[in-house]
């Protein structure tokens, strides 16, 4: 249920519906699936509402509203005020730009990169698209969330393009992963695109945060992991860190 203020958008629009509009609440109530035509909205009312909403939410209502139920009014008004979520977060590596494209492809061993990771199952490969399972720890709540994505990674340009096949609470999930040559090191960057559904505990802003958030703590996971791995390979005289073949090229 989306809210604002702390109140369900659907409970506001409703509000309007009476203060502004002359609905009639009891029969709203008696009939949450009806259209707004059905509840005796006409098109002046509906003219009332869409310039309340608009100046509240900054939202445009289509002419065709009357169509719609209150309930379905309030979801077009939660996603048009919600915009969708993007975020972008980097971190530079000291370690070559081959041995960070190669540990960090190797999905069948992320539990070993990420810290919230607690399974992978690789469920298909093909060319150099690989699709898995990914379960998490189990959060504050015991619930361990788990999910199926596909990334395409290519070798070339050093990018990877990732979604969730599986969305859960997402409408979408898009990741894009990019691999740039720095001095000292490897930037890679995370670039994230996605939605919430109306019925996901949180909205477009909140898991922006949370993302946000925790992009920070794992790219530095996984940069302590590298450069740990870089310094060992250096000092044990190896191949030259990237050198060997790797997952995301052999697939």
């Amino acid at each position: 249920m989306t809210v604002t203020h702390g109140r369900p958008i659907t409970a506001e629009i409703t509000d309007i519906l009476v203060a502004h509009c002359g609905l009639d609440a009891d029969a709203a109530a008696r009939a949450p699936a009806a259209s707004l035509e059905e509840l005796g909205m006409d098109s002046l009312a509906l003219l009332e509402l869409s310039a309340v909403v608009a100046d509240r939410w900054q939202v445009a209502i289509p002419e065709q509203a009357g169509q719609l139920s209150i309930p379905a009014v309030a979801d077009l008004v939660a996603r048009r005020a919600d915009p969708p979520g993007h975020t972008e977060n980097s971190v530079v590596i000291e370690a070559p730009l081959g041995l960070v494209w190669e540990v960090t492809n190797d999905v069948a061993n992320w539990t070993e990169l990420f810290t919230e990771y607690a399974v992978v199952e690789i469920l298909h490969r093909e060319g150099h698209t690989v699709r898995f399972r990914l379960t998490m720890y189990p959060d504050e709540n015991g619930v361990s969330w788990s999910w199926v994505s596909e990334r395409t990674a290519d070798p070339v340009s050093r990018q990877v393009r990732a979604h969730r096949v599986e969305t859960g609470p997402f409408e979408y999930m898009r990741i894009h992963w990019r691999y740039t040559e720095e001095a000292g090191g490897t930037r890679m960057t995370w670039t994230q695109d996605f939605a919430m559904k109306p019925t996901a505990p949180v909205d477009n802003a909140a898991m922006t945060e949370r993302i946000n958030t925790n992009s920070v703590i794992q790219l530095a996971v996984i940069k302590d992991r590298l450069e740990r791995i870089a310094w060992q390979r250096a000092d044990q005289g190896g191949p030259a860190a990237g050198d060997a073949p790797t997952e995301a090229d052999d697939e």
